[in-house]
């Protein structure tokens, strides 16, 4: 008998349906209250063809993660590709760009902030850290080595400069979240927020060799729209 083949549309399919039932539950029950039975019962299938797919719910959190991910890349790229935008124009609509993609899923979002950062999702975080930074590294060269030649950016090498860019990019985003739980908890004040951002956004013109006060990558509105 011939061995089964995979037909790879099918498990396209079948892959994304588990990733769109989960998003929708993490989205409206929380993470920790959605259990892989819940999933099975609303596609109705198998415990067996959830692990032909993922090894773990967290792994299938990775997923879900990993489809933001790639859908705000998607809506940044044009921002990059812009030909009446200035490099420091880009780089600022590229942070506003991904502002506004999270204040948009901010249920997803929040409900995925607090259990992200667990050991148990050690391996997944990391893993989705590696591919962000190799899927944005490119994108960030291109708007850094076009910086260098309209001297808005003074860097040696663009693409050394971008993958720091890209590092620092994700420092702020993790900074970010223990801000918000912070503020939650009512430890931190807003105040100290604003100064938290502004620091970040000096270290990223000091990576770029931008001049200071060139790059505003926290917008007012947003801040207060998460913090105040």
């Amino acid at each position: 008998m011939a061995p089964r083949t995979l037909n790879p549309n099918t498990h396209a399919v079948k892959r994304d349906a588990f990733v769109d039932v989960a998003q929708r539950m993490i989205a409206t029950r929380g993470y920790e209250q959605m259990t892989i039975q819940d999933v099975l019962d609303e596609l109705d299938t198998s415990r067996g063809a959830f692990y032909h797919y993922f090894d773990s719910k967290s792994a299938l959190l990775g997923e879900v993660i990993e489809r933001m991910a790639e859908a705000a890349v998607g809506l940044i790229r044009p921002v990059a590709a812009d030909p009446e935008l200035r490099a420091p124009e880009k780089l600022e609509r590229i942070f506003g760009t991904i502002a506004n993609f999270k204040s948009e899923r901010a249920d997803l979002i929040l409900a995925i902030l607090e259990i992200w950062r667990s050991d148990e999702n050690a391996i997944v975080r990391e893993k989705l850290r590696r591919r962000l930074a190799a899927i944005m590294g490119p994108i960030l060269t291109d708007v850094v080595r076009q910086g260098k030649a309209e001297g808005t950016f003074d860097v040696s090498s663009p693409e050394e400069t971008a993958i720091a860019a890209v590092w620092l990019m994700q420092g702020a985003q993790e900074r970010a979240m223990d801000l918000y739980l912070a503020r939650q908890a009512g430890t931190i004040s807003y105040d100290e927020v604003v100064d938290a951002f502004a620091g970040y956004t000096t270290s990223m013109e000091r990576v770029l060799g931008a001049a200071p006060h060139a790059l505003t990558l926290a917008q007012p509105s947003v801040l207060r729209r998460w913090f105040a």
